[in-house]
């Protein structure tokens, strides 16, 4: 394929331990997994990250045939 189709996302859990949100691309879904039983806590500069994530995973998706 060549396209990337997994971004990682920093955040903070609840108890602000560091982790990450990976977005992907499966069968023309896009798919947000968060860490474990946790809340995502973003500050204002990962949640612009996540945005470009699902940006990009969004125009991967819509190249994949279903």
């Amino acid at each position: 394929m060549g396209a990337q189709e997994e971004w990682q996302v920093s955040c903070r859990d609840i108890a602000s331990r560091r982790r990450d949100m990976t977005v992907f691309v499966s069968q023309g879904h896009i798919v947000i997994t968060v860490p474990p039983g946790e809340a995502a806590v973003l500050t204002p500069l990962e949640v612009g990250r996540l945005r470009a994530a699902l940006r990009d995973a969004v125009v991967s998706a819509s190249n994949t045939d279903m």
